[in-house]
């Protein structure tokens, strides 16, 4: 009795082992596997969801929650934490250094305009030129002359106090200025020949 158990228990395992699946080849499972680029991207657009969430969503401060998600972006993506820390002083400190004086220098002047009237009249000049219905269509003839010597970050910062002046006498949303001064601005950064931007891309190509 016990051989003729010992020859069904054989004959079972045999054919549990001849019905049993192939094993997968490891170049399948690397196959299967998702490719770090395509995590990365993964990673990217979940970082981007998160930041637009906490800023618009909760009202984070948007310093902070751009810092957090940056950090946390590097972490996940493998890099190490000082290495981390390097990346970030260095990006930080190349943006800084690039419109920190832009942005120090156009305030100064933008605050001196407001003090002195200087973006008040100019705002009464552009309403009684173009009338309170073409407050926009003033705020983007002003910034495509502004824009032409200048970059986007310049003209910017010296445009902002007229825009809010003008939105304040117009009695409109401070977007419904702002938004034409951004597009006359870029569309002279990006598309106008004697503007800095467009000589340097025809240089370039």
């Amino acid at each position: 009795m016990p051989a003729e158990y010992s020859r069904v228990a054989f004959r079972l395992t045999a054919s549990a082992v001849a019905v049993a699946p192939s094993p997968v080849p490891l170049q399948g499972i690397a196959a299967m596997s998702p490719s770090p680029g395509m995590s990365l991207l993964v990673y990217a657009a979940v970082a981007i969801i998160a930041l637009i969430v906490l800023i618009a969503r909760y009202r984070l401060n948007p310093f902070i929650v751009i810092t957090l998600v940056s950090v946390g972006l590097a972490l996940v993506a493998g890099m190490p934490a000082s290495g981390v820390v390097a990346s970030y002083e260095a990006g930080v400190g190349k943006t800084l250094g690039h419109i920190a004086l832009v942005v120090a220098l156009g305030t100064m002047l933008g605050k001196m305009m407001a003090e002195s009237g200087g973006a008040e009249q100019v705002a009464r000049t552009l309403i009684d030129r173009f009338g309170e219905r073409n407050a926009h269509w003033a705020m983007v003839c002003i910034a495509f002359l502004v824009g032409l010597p200048l970059f986007f970050e310049v003209g910017f910062v010296l445009l902002v106090p007229i825009a809010f002046t003008v939105a304040r006498r117009v009695g409109v949303s401070i977007l419904m200025v702002g938004l034409p001064m951004v597009a006359g601005l870029s569309v002279v950064h990006a598309l106008v020949p004697p503007h800095p931007a467009a000589m340097l891309a025809v240089q370039a190509y």
